[in-house]
């Protein structure tokens, strides 16, 4: 199985003096590539001095996370790509554990280890923590963090689960398969594009899992810090994108529902005194309807095989932000799926 490491690089030269080394060190099963994308700081040149035996593969335009790996995946042959942030350190033997359950079952398609907060190491990191999930809504999160409250890590999810989502931030993924799926949606740009190409995935008949043997540290907003108007902007309109492309019957429900909940959110921001992130929330409902022709287009070949989130892994059959904000679950293992 030869497997490649791929870290998306923009303007990230601190974090590849940080962590690429130990990336190297702890990664002996697996051959580590830089992609860089159109970096405008010195990466480059730090890599070709510093590292000149790692292969770098240099993008000509920044086209985002999504766009940037699909660009460098394309140059790049292996059986396994590990999508890895640069700012995450990995761990010794971080790799095998799960190496060892993809190629355990053909129907795995992908997985993702344990992500731990590099700050806080005792506590699990904001995206991804122990696996991801949706409510009935499409809302995202994960075992281990719901919204804004992560928990401690007391080894309770300690066991491999079929998930909805791999996060971005440390996704292995069958090569054959990533492709299969048509990869990541470079409309996304950046921020829930791994959702979308999970949900895909299952779409078609495949599994996603956690694998809590392995685990690494994520400093998390390395690129885009979670409180930024930006990030709320592009989750909420890839959020959208994501419902109206993948989404069984009932879309229309679907995306009425989360008309109100995104409009409750926003009065939530207003109660806070945010309006930046008032102001995102309607920008991304107008980029959602500006891209609604795309869409359409792309829903059409995907619907054959859409199936009912019913049917699929890691679905909450609930409301995750009644049982958030109402009922007050602040942990995943209180959820009753």
């Amino acid at each position: 199985m030869k497997v490649v490491i791929a870290i998306l690089n923009y303007n990230g030269v601190n974090w590849l003096q940080k962590f690429l080394s130990d990336v190297i060190k702890h990664s002996p099963e697996g051959e580590v590539v830089v992609i860089d994308n159109a970096s405008t700081d010195d990466s480059v040149d730090y890599l070709k001095k510093n590292f000149p035996s790692t292969r770098i593969i240099e993008n000509e335009s920044n086209s985002g996370f999504a766009g940037g790996y699909n660009e460098g995946l394309k140059h790049i042959d292996a059986d396994v790509f590990v999508l890895l942030n640069s700012d995450i350190e990995v761990t010794e033997n971080w790799l095998s554990p799960v190496l060892s359950l993809l190629s355990s079952d053909d129907q795995i398609a992908a997985a993702q280890p344990k992500i731990l907060a590099y700050n806080h190491q005792e506590k699990f990191e904001h995206a991804g923590a122990c696996g991801g999930y949706i409510d009935q809504l499409g809302y995202p999160f994960c075992r281990g963090r719901i919204f804004t409250e992560t928990e401690e890590d007391k080894g309770q999810y300690d066991s491999p689960e079929k998930i909805f989502w791999a996060t971005g931030a440390c996704m292995f993924i069958k090569a054959k398969k990533y492709w299969e799926a048509g990869g990541l949606d470079e409309h996304f740009f950046a921020h829930m594009e791994e959702i979308d190409l999970c949900w895909r995935l299952q779409n078609m008949g495949y599994d996603i899992v956690a694998c809590p043997a392995s685990s690494v540290y994520h400093v998390g907003g390395g690129t885009l810090d979670y409180r930024n108007p930006r990030k709320t902007y592009l989750n909420f309109r890839n959020s959208l994108f994501a419902i109206h492309k993948n989404w069984g019957d009932g879309l229309f429900y679907a995306i009425f529902a989360r008309l109100i909940l995104d409009g409750i959110a926003g009065f939530k921001f207003l109660l806070g005194g945010d309006l930046q992130h008032i102001w995102s929330i309607i920008k991304a409902h107008f980029d959602y309807y500006g891209h609604l022709n795309v869409l359409r287009k792309q829903r059409a070949e995907l619907k054959s095989r859409n199936k009912s989130l019913k049917e699929l892994n890691g679905v909450l059959k609930s409301s995750i932000v009644y049982q958030f904000y109402v009922k007050k679950i602040k942990k995943f293992n209180e959820l009753k799926f």
